[in-house]
């Protein structure tokens, strides 16, 4: 399956990515190269395989929370650039108060 450049441009648009003409040309010709290997991929029979989450049996290891001591409130606060004492101070994200 052939991808155009023109798709590459689209995909780099809504990826805001600046792409120059020589990147364009690359991207088409490794995501070209991918595609057809997706289309090998999806060509294998696997109606005989039974559906999966994972290609391991992984069991997670869970441990009860115990409390522990941590650092001095302190000391902590030494590491932030900016903090008033009790807590660190951030630029706000979504706006100002």
């Amino acid at each position: 399956m052939a991808i155009s450049r023109e798709d590459v441009r689209k995909v780099a648009l809504l990826a805001r990515l600046l792409l120059d003409e020589k990147e364009i040309e690359e991207m088409t010709s490794q995501l070209s190269r991918i595609l057809d290997y997706m289309e090998i991929l999806r060509s294998v029979d696997t109606s005989a395989l039974e559906p999966m989450a994972h290609p391991l049996e992984l069991v997670n290891v869970f441990r009860e929370d115990e409390v522990r001591p941590s650092l001095p409130r302190e000391e902590v606060l030494a590491n932030a650039p900016k903090h008033d004492g009790e807590c660190y101070l951030v630029p706000a994200v979504l706006g100002t108060p």
